[in-house]
């Protein structure tokens, strides 16, 4: 009999000890792209540790055959004073108690549920199940009700974020009644506003950006009343790259009684590195029980001031000729005097050669894009194709696509139609490790660097698999520098590989390796002629792939294939430079203490480089001028604007 009573004793005691979380709000939508969710738990009493739960996501779909997509082992959590835990985006204020992934939770109609267990009991794609299920939410965003999932997890009413009409500004919040509503998040806080109210700490930062090697910044610590009592805390900057020898400054303060506000003065160290821009992150240590974070881990970008500035231009201020192709000798010497079908064989013979070209992986493709379009002009930016804009290379897109103020990879040709989706690893493994490849090896596609530009990620988005001119032509107020360059990665794709074509129209969405609009992209092709940027990115991708874009060394050999001279016998002497450069002269050359620039009538700009592309000297001037040299002795180039033209000039100092 005492064994029977001391048998049920335990199971009422495992029953209350594993019974005491509720789902107290939640928040899936959100504005923009979703980066303030959250999932707030509350616990019968507070300081109540979550060991042994786990946070489960559920599809809600038919389709989706109601199976897990995400989970959260709660191992290590503990509720607070009001018996609450947040978990949520780094965005949510107060800061979470543990953080989420950006964009985690799907808008219904789907399900989150608490159950006892690790996430290896819930693998990925299982279907969802009550089994040990301590409490669940269904809900949707004016979606059917998920009637199949609510079964499996017991739930009887499925609640919409969206019934007021305002999914993105208010939450599902959990009343006294167990029952839910909608209204204006409260993550941290009692939802009826009861509890212990806590003294919020948040960080200030000033400048907040355009924050450059040498200079200094400001960070403030504000509390949203006064201090009753002295208290300090610590906080770090290190992040990554950016570490103690990038700053000087304390790292620890005090706050007195009575103030609501102390800030600190950090210095950064003007180094002499080409280390590309950084990110410092700000992050306070433990703080006393009464205190809660509304900011932490505030990012602040720090521009480097080494960066190399090359002599050629951008996109939309092009130069030609001062990028030399590193074809090697006779690379297209089997194109001589050939037409039709036996040009493009001679032509994929080349770009594809099983013996010789090299296939990478899609990851590699962020380190062949930092180099390869890199901006000319700042060597710690990458250049956006179609907006025409620069971007800093650590603005590189880890979450939801789409993502403002972020750059990703775009494919020229969509992978929809190509056939390539995901069809090689995201796992970079550097220039030295590659696989074989031929003209039939269609998956290589989705890896291939010469269709595949640094872009803004809403406006990639934004183009997703549309056919060029006769669907996309780029965002309003383009300049159309991209349009040849696109040109010619199509071009070079429907030669290189089996199976894909360029065509005229508008081609359906299907993965039947069409892409159009040809009329246009020949259009294109002629009208933006390849500049020493898109020939730069050709040399650099030669040295990863092993093969190049022959319709940028040789622009006009696309007319031989698809164009006007389709059926004429091609010879590289008939291919022409059809861009207009800025006839300019510079004299004397070699020259000692100045130099002298004649034929330019309007505003110009003369700019002097050393050899390893870094800018030593520019102004501006109208007319012949004669201006004054102070450099050392050696060659150096000089590049002359004006008109939207350039010239580049060879200058010898003695």
């Amino acid at each position: 009999m005492k064994n029977f009573l001391l048998t049920i004793a335990m199971l009422l005691c495992s029953f209350t000890c594993f019974a005491q979380i509720v789902i107290n709000e939640f928040d899936a939508d959100t504005q923009g792209t979703d980066l303030k969710e959250f999932i707030e738990l509350k616990t019968d009493t507070p300081f109540f540790t979550m060991d042994g739960y786990v946070l489960v996501c559920y599809n809600g779909a038919a389709d989706s055959a109601f199976d897990v997509y995400y989970t959260l082992d709660l191992d290590g959590l503990t509720s607070d004073a009001n018996g609450l835990a947040t978990i949520g985006n780094d965005l949510v204020s107060p800061v979470p108690n543990r953080y989420l992934p950006n964009s985690t939770f799907q808008n219904g109609a789907d399900g989150v549920a608490i159950h006892l267990g690790n996430p290896s009991n819930f693998p990925y794609g299982s279907v969802a199940t009550s089994n040990n299920l301590i409490a669940a939410l269904v809900y949707d965003t004016n979606d059917a009700d998920a009637t199949v999932l609510m079964e499996l997890l017991n739930v009887s009413t499925q609640y919409n974020e969206n019934e007021n009409a305002a999914s993105t500004s208010q939450s599902i919040q959990r009343k006294a009644d167990g029952t839910y509503e909608t209204k204006p998040p409260t993550p941290g806080a009692n939802n009826d506003g009861s509890g212990v109210v806590f003294n919020g700490l948040s960080i200030v930062v000033n400048p907040s950006n355009n924050i450059f090697e040498g200079n200094t910044i400001s960070i403030s610590f504000n509390t949203q009343t006064a201090v009753e009592t002295e208290f300090s805390f610590n906080y770090t900057l290190q992040n990554g790259l950016f570490t103690s020898a990038d700053f000087s400054g304390s790292l620890s303060v005090t706050m007195p009684s009575g103030a609501n506000s102390v800030s600190k003065i950090i210095q950064l160290v003007d180094d002499t590195l080409n280390e590309g821009d950084e990110v410092m992150k700000i992050a306070i240590g433990e703080l006393p029980a009464n205190y809660i974070k509304l900011s932490d881990n505030v990012e602040v970008r720090i521009n480097d001031n080494d960066f190399i500035v090359h002599p050629w231009g951008t996109p939309i201020n092009p130069t030609y000729g001062l990028v030399s192709s590193t074809a090697p000798n006779n690379y297209y010497a089997s194109l001589e005097g050939k037409s039709g079908a036996v040009l493009k064989q001679a032509i994929q013979d080349i770009i594809a050669n099983p013996n010789v070209v090299r296939e990478h992986n899609y990851g590699d493709a962020y380190d062949i894009l930092k180099e390869a379009d890199q901006n000319p002009e700042n060597s710690s930016q990458v250049w956006l194709m179609y907006v025409e804009t620069p971007r800093s290379k650590i603005d590189l897109q880890t979450g939801t696509s789409g993502a403002a103020g972020y750059w990703n990879r775009e494919h020229i040709y969509s992978q929809s139609r190509g056939g390539f989706i995901d069809a090689t690893s995201s796992n970079a493994d550097g220039i030295n490790s590659w696989d074989p490849t031929d003209a039939n090896d269609i998956l290589a596609g989705h890896s291939d660097a010469h269709h595949i530009r640094a872009e803004d990620s809403p406006e990639n988005s934004l183009r997703s698999e549309r056919n060029y001119g006769v669907d996309y032509n780029g965002p309003a107020g383009s300049q159309g520098s991209w349009r040849g360059d696109v040109a010619r990665a199509i071009f070079y794709m429907a030669l290189r590989y089996n199976g894909l074509s360029v065509v005229n129209g508008n081609p359906n969405s299907e993965p039947d390796g069409s892409i159009g609009d040809l009329s246009t992209l020949l259009s294109w092709n002629g009208l933006d002629t390849a500049d020493d940027f898109e020939m730069n990115r050709n040399n650099i991708i030669y040295t990863w792939q092993k093969n190049r874009n022959p319709f940028i060394d040789f622009p006009t050999l696309a007319n031989y294939i698809w164009g006007p001279n389709a059926g004429q016998n091609w010879f590289a002497a008939l291919s022409t430079t059809e861009n207009e450069a800025l006839s300019v002269s510079l004299f004397p050359n070699p020259a000692k203490n100045q130099i002298t620039i004649s034929g330019t009538t309007s505003d110009s700009t003369i700019a002097i480089y050393n050899l390893s592309g870094m800018q030593l000297y520019q102004t501006h001037f109208i007319g012949t001028t004669t201006i004054p040299v102070t450099l050392a002795s050696g060659m150096y180039l000089a590049k002359i604007t004006s008109d939207n033209k350039t010239a580049v000039k060879k200058l010898i100092i003695r």
